[in-house]
């Protein structure tokens, strides 16, 4: 059994339309690859080959119709095609981590409060610190932090999911479109973390189709057109 922090082996996926009549839409079929420590795998292909479909299979959110996807967590290798729904939220607070497009935050909860709540096992105070250093490198102003995200600006929204989504030090990080509605500086920044994640020994995966910020993070592209089934 692999060690590496994630492995997916011969995974296939198939969605289901209810609307016609349970029709069944082939996804991807026998996909496979490796994250080692400190490797940023980014996948690569057209809109709707399944790229984001390839992340939510990964972090639990669908299940794989066959395959393994295996994660690494301490001395334990937990698969998430067979693992049941507490057994992926412990991962989900130890060892997986998973930057979506879009922040989803509770309304009237400040930024600084959401970044913070990402530090489940941290003391309060030491989370909020922490989630204010993060808030600050991604240039949100600190008249903002008191504020509920809701009231932000688009770009500004992404820059609280990114602090959000980074301050966790998971040792596998999934990334979608990081870099999406950010201007260069701020581009800047999350390539910087996700370089120093991987000197840590963080196993990345991420949708990038900036080509710059692809170019700057990327170890090994994946084109996920291999795996594609045509719907």
């Amino acid at each position: 059994m692999t060690m590496h922090p994630l492995s997916l082996a011969g995974v296939s996926k198939a969605f289901t339309v209810h609307l016609q009549g349970g029709l069944r839409l082939p996804v991807l079929r026998d996909l496979a690859f490796t994250a080692r420590p400190g490797e940023c795998v980014v996948l690569t292909g057209p809109s709707g080959a399944g790229k984001s479909s390839i992340l939510k299979l990964i972090y639990g959110n669908y299940r794989c119709d066959e395959g393994a996807i295996l994660v690494r967590n301490g001395s334990d290798i937990v698969d998430i095609a067979t693992a049941a729904p507490r057994q992926i939220l412990a991962l989900r607070r130890r060892a997986l981590g998973y930057v979506t497009q879009f922040l989803r935050a509770v309304p009237r909860v400040s930024a600084l409060d959401i970044v913070a709540e990402a530090l489940d096992d941290v003391p309060r105070e030491a989370a909020r610190d922490r989630a204010a250093a993060m808030l600050a490198r991604f240039n949100v102003p600190e008249r903002l932090w008191g504020l509920p995200p809701a009231t932000f600006s688009g770009g500004e929204q992404q820059r609280v999911n990114l602090a959000q989504g980074l301050l966790p030090e998971r040792p596998v990080v999934l990334l979608d479109e990081p870099t999406a509605s950010l201007d260069a500086e701020n581009r800047a920044v999350v390539i910087e973390i996700i370089r120093e994640r991987k000197r840590q020994g963080v196993a990345l995966v991420a949708i990038v189709h900036d080509e710059a910020v692809r170019d700057a993070i990327a170890d090994t592209s994946l084109d996920v057109t291999r795996f594609a089934t045509a719907t």
